[in-house]
């Protein structure tokens, strides 16, 4: 078994569920994350008043992206690699990344099933 990690542009949410609903994905976790890589996000001053005393200024460099956490079969790994870029590269810094991992077990609380079948 594998866990992806996916961190895709939200925009782009909607068609990564379909693809997993596709590939009889189990199940997903998602999360609303901010970051940066490469691209370091996009600098913005900002200007305002944290009180009527002091001023601040601030640079904004992260980037909302959506964190996508699954864990499938091994044989289903390449092909949600491939639709995922599929769908996901734009040719643009900020496109995202997938992390794999391996697992090494799985347990389905409500029955004991381990393994794949805990999937």
């Amino acid at each position: 078994m594998k866990e992806l990690v996916m961190l895709i542009r939200p925009e782009k949410l909607e068609e990564i569920k379909a693809i997993l609903d596709e590939v009889n994905c189990g199940g997903m976790t998602l999360s609303t994350v901010m970051g940066c890589g490469t691209q370091k996000g996009v600098s913005t001053d900002t200007e305002g008043a944290v009180n009527e005393l002091q001023g601040f200024r601030t640079t904004i460099n992260l980037l909302p992206k959506v964190r996508v956490e699954v864990v499938v079969e091994d044989k289903a790994v390449e092909e949600i690699i491939t639709k995922v870029r599929d769908i996901c590269a734009t040719d643009h810094v900020g496109d995202g990344k997938i992390f794999i991992r391996n697992v090494v077990d799985a347990v389905r609380i409500r029955t004991g099933e381990r393994g794949d079948k805990a999937l």
